[in-house]
């Protein structure tokens, strides 16, 4: 089975809630955070509800989930305390992980700030040795991410990720978290030539090395060094080549996490697509929206075939003006989906649907060439 889910919260009743709220979207894994991800605040493992997590996990047939490590940790800082605090800090993650029963805590592997790549690689490497030398959990492995390049964050090439493997003893607990709008964004170009990619990091890493990959559509063009993430199909990247990514043959076995941003009018009601996109990927969209779901995608799709507005032809040629027009962005700095949904909704398509309902239709026509049921 495809081990797809999403990033879920570990709040109220810590693995349960969060199981719940999986198993709410389809997912067959998930990731979590084992508390805020701007902070060092945790609650104590023995209130997680660990237990409980694990039996609806079982109930929900979810056997593998991903932890990941808080962005405020930066290994690869040349200020003591800020590198101490992440040597520390990772350690005491490692621990709750290996608690929680998860094999793989994703880590963003640090930013060099003032110094240079070389010193951050170098900074890096030396904070996982005191990590993995100062822990005893060997069942869990630090997956490092691979980056967008924003900043002067390391790990924006395949060739900085291996140097820092290269300079760690104990290679066998790093493993490799791919996130496509942070290799896209890197310069990986995953639509047009995935196999060339995945042959590149073979050479230069090794895919044996990745246990988890992250799928999310990029708002930017590939090289743009940016890391922002949009729905699946809403992006430079589109629901096709995910597509190709998630079903990839050397790809199989690993848990594949969005981390998709909710999207609405309002802040307060805002909702994640996980839910539709999880389904289109795993082409079960009528086993799980039913019949009468895939009636209004057809009538999205007259709506706008109607009107000459076609998909990748609409989401790219949106993104652009927004990039490269600052006057046209000062008047309409609406992203491309809340331009459709707003066409939608001025057309009155489906006026007893809520926002996210008619999101998730939006989203299904994103991706109306590929949709299996």
């Amino acid at each position: 089975m495809l081990k797809i889910g999403s990033h879920v919260s570990l709040s109220t009743k810590g693995l349960l809630t969060a199981t719940g709220e999986a198993a709410s979207y389809g997912s067959s894994s998930f990731m979590i955070y084992t508390g805020a991800p701007q902070n060092t605040r945790r609650k104590p493992v023995d209130s997680l509800f660990i237990e409980e997590g694990k039996a609806a996990m079982a109930e929900a047939n979810i056997d593998e989930i991903v932890v990941h490590a808080p962005y405020i940790i930066n290994l690869g800082s040349y200020k003591e305390n800020t590198y101490q605090l992440a040597v520390d800090f990772l350690k005491e993650e490692i621990r709750r992980t290996h608690a929680l029963g998860v094999r793989n805590i994703v880590l963003h592997p640090g930013a060099f700030t003032d110094k240079d790549v070389d010193y951050g690689i170098d900074r890096i490497a030396a904070g996982l040795n005191k990590v993995l030398n100062g822990t005893t959990e060997t069942d869990v492995s630090i997956a490092l991410e691979t980056m967008a390049g924003k900043g002067t964050e390391v790990g924006r090439t395949f060739e900085e990720i291996a140097r820092i493997i290269d300079q760690v003893e104990h290679k066998e607990r790093l493993t490799i978290c791919m996130d496509t709008c942070h290799i896209h964004d890197a310069g990986y170009d995953i639509v047009n030539n995935l196999d060339g990619v995945l042959d590149e990091f073979d050479r230069i890493i090794g895919l044996d090395r990745i246990a988890v990959v992250h799928i999310n559509d990029s708002k930017n063009p590939v090289g743009a060094g940016k890391d922002r993430h949009t729905p699946i199909g809403s992006g430079w990247i589109g629901f096709e080549a995910i597509r190709r990514v998630v079903h990839h043959e050397k790809l199989q076995g690993r848990p594949f996490i969005l981390e998709t941003p909710w999207i609405g009018k309002d802040a307060k009601t805002q909702r994640p697509m996980y839910e539709v996109e999880i389904a289109l990927l795993r082409g079960n969209v009528a086993e799980r929206f039913g019949e009468s779901f895939l009636s209004d995608v057809e009538q999205v799709h007259a709506f706008f075939n109607k009107q000459e507005i076609y998909p990748r032809a609409f989401i790219i040629s949106t993104w652009e003006l927004l990039k490269s027009d600052a006057k046209a962005k000062k008047a309409d700095p609406r992203e491309p989906l809340e331009r459709l949904y707003d066409a939608v909704v001025e057309a009155g398509l489906f006026p007893e649907l809520t926002e996210e309902q008619i999101n998730q239709r939006i989203i299904a026509w994103l991706a109306v060439n590929e949709l299996t049921v």
